[in-house]
């Protein structure tokens, strides 16, 4: 198995890859499907913030519009108004890094200025400029699969073998970003549980987590209280918390390197018994 690097360089933060990272969900937009406005307003998403990194968030992903089945897309200005003040805020008073969760390369380039340390994109770049951009930015990238739009996403997905495709596209989308600029060391690959998949195709690629990990690309999971958890244990939302940190430990226990959550602090629990058991 290749591997590309050790730790993260987020604009003069680092992150090591000694142990499995979390990273911090801080969504300040009034429609993602789990906490959808409890966050608007920089003074709550900030008091937030400081909350992820007190329980022991490795990096705050900060997003301004939302990418859940069905979201309607947010124009650049309005994306810019709610995430930069944040991200300014986070990168003077937190000591972790910050990451982006764009995919457009204007909101990039100003986020970037404000502090954010890494590019958090579900269209993998694909977007005109966004690699262009990233690769002049010179901070890591995590680059997710996604099939189709977040407006369509979910109407009917189809694969012919979901593990090898989108498998194929992370590798294909991680060499022509390397052809763009960006280094290996500074790409992570997320196979995008809920964007484009059914229950049963989510199923599959968490199974075959060891693939994607085989690659040698540090490899994102975020499963935290999506629709596939709600299907395993029949609760709502907000109920979830349970499903989704046992989702978050065995992503690690398979080699996951983040793991991309709302609850911080029951996360970092969790895998620090993981992370004792295992050493015995």
């Amino acid at each position: 198995m290749k591997t590309f690097t050790r730790e993260l360089n987020c604009a003069g933060r680092i992150i090591k890859l000694d142990r499995p990272r979390i990273m911090g969900i801080l969504n300040v937009t009034p429609d993602s499907f789990s906490d959808g406005g409890e966050w608007l307003g920089e003074s709550r998403a900030i008091k937030h913030a400081q909350a992820m990194q007190h329980a022991g968030a490795d990096v705050i992903d900060v997003g301004g519009e939302s990418t859940r089945p069905g979201a309607q897309a947010v124009p650049l200005q309005q994306e810019l108004d709610r995430v930069i003040p944040v991200i300014e805020s986070i990168a003077s008073e937190l000591a972790v890094p910050v990451s982006i969760d764009t995919s457009k390369p204007e909101v990039m380039r100003e986020a970037a200025a404000a502090g954010a340390g890494l590019i958090n994109d579900v269209y993998a770049l694909r977007q005109p400029g966004a690699l262009k951009v990233a690769a002049e930015l010179a901070v890591p990238v995590c680059l997710m699969h996604m099939q189709g739009e977040p407006r369509e996403m979910q109407q009917n997905p189809v694969y012919e073998d979901v593990i090898a495709e989108v498998l194929d596209f992370l590798l294909t989308r991680a060499k022509q970003c390397e052809l763009g600029g960006i280094p290996a060391t500074n790409i992570l690959l997320d196979p995008g549980f809920g964007f484009g998949k059914t229950f049963q195709q989510n199923l599959d690629l968490f199974h075959n987590l060891p693939r994607f990990v085989m690659s040698g690309y540090p490899v994102l999971v975020g499963v935290s209280r999506k629709a596939m958890i709600g299907k395993l244990t029949g609760k709502q939302v907000r109920e979830r918390t349970a499903g989704s940190i046992t989702a978050a430990a065995l992503a690690v226990q398979l080699g996951a390197a983040f793991v991309r959550v709302h609850d911080v602090a029951e996360t970092r629990d969790a895998l620090k018994v993981l992370a004792a058991l295992n050493s015995g």
